[in-house]
């Protein structure tokens, strides 16, 4: 998905943390170990994983990127102020839209990029992580370089900037699910293809496939669309990033076999359908729970 150059992004809350300092095992430092292999294999999201408990020392010092980061055009160029844009944009669109899934008022995350580790209201985060978002303190978290890593094994996608949108997308589907009550009322214990951490996470792609498609209607201040609107091409390297992190594959790949009860996250094929499911039908669209396990 491409911006268009002469949208303003310039009042994205996206900031840049200084980087941080290698992440010690101490106590705790198995669980932390755990939950860093955990994502290493599942790729998107720890929500489902780390909870809500405390930061672990204080938190690095951060700069917003509004200053370099100030029309469609730098998010075309700098994956960093794409990611701005993305702020810019993702906010937008859902105080137009977050009432079509709860009631109450809208709240903005925070979006933080981040490099080798950092602390959050999560816990200590590290590259290794992946992308995520802390419920605890309410902020996205992503280390860049994990785009290029989509590129690589066990990935093996295309990696481009739809795909990466979407991994943003996603991460703010579950600020969307922590805001409005879903993700505490989900049952995030349990494991298996209808389980609801995976109706959690398919919802998710469900909200990103939903934006991805009100993206270049929606509007910065001054009245210019943020984004262009997407390409064949464009759409198919998201979906082939929503089939890369599908537990099947995620199995398959590691050489273990594909176990369905030990799933998280859903299968390739459940994460496309719903991302596709938002994509065609909006957020009203994406009530993972209303469905039985057969539909989903």
């Amino acid at each position: 998905m491409t911006f268009n150059p002469d949208s303003d992004i310039s009042g994205s809350n996206v900031r840049k943390r200084g980087r941080g300092t290698a992440i010690g095992v101490g106590g705790g430092g198995l669980a932390v170990v755990a939950v860093f292999l955990i994502a290493q294999f599942t790729g998107i999201d720890l929500s489902g994983i780390i909870g809500g408990g405390a930061g672990g020392g204080s938190e690095p010092a951060a700069t917003s990127l509004n200053e370099q980061c100030k029309t469609g055009e730098d998010a075309n160029a700098n994956v960093e102020c794409l990611m701005s844009g993305a702020g810019a944009s993702m906010d937008a669109y859902w105080v137009e839209n977050y009432s079509t899934v709860a009631s109450g008022e809208y709240r903005t995350p925070r979006f933080d990029l981040f490099e080798a580790s950092t602390t959050t209201g999560c816990g200590a985060a590290s590259s290794a992580t992946g992308p995520f978002y802390c419920p605890g303190d309410e902020t996205l978290y992503i280390d860049t370089s994990f785009f290029s890593q989509l590129r690589e094994p066990p990935f093996d996608t295309t990696g481009g900037p739809l795909a990466q949108l979407y991994i943003a997308a996603h991460e703010w589907g579950h600020h969307i699910q922590a805001i409005s009550g879903i993700m505490e009322s989900a049952d995030r214990t349990g494991t298996g293809p209808d389980s609801d951490s995976v109706r959690i996470e398919l919802q998710a792609d469900c909200f990103a496939g939903a934006w991805v498609a009100g993206a270049s209607e929606t509007e910065d201040k001054n009245g210019v669309t943020f984004l262009e609107r997407p390409t064949a091409a464009q759409i198919a390297d998201a979906l082939d990033a929503a089939a890369a992190v599908g537990d099947d594959r995620i199995q398959a790949g590691s050489g273990q076999g594909v176990n369905s009860e030990a799933w998280t996250h859903g299968s390739s094929e459940q994460r496309q359908r719903w991302f596709n499911a938002g994509r065609e039908g909006g957020p009203g669209n994406c009530d993972t729970f209303a469905v039985n396990g057969s539909q989903l």
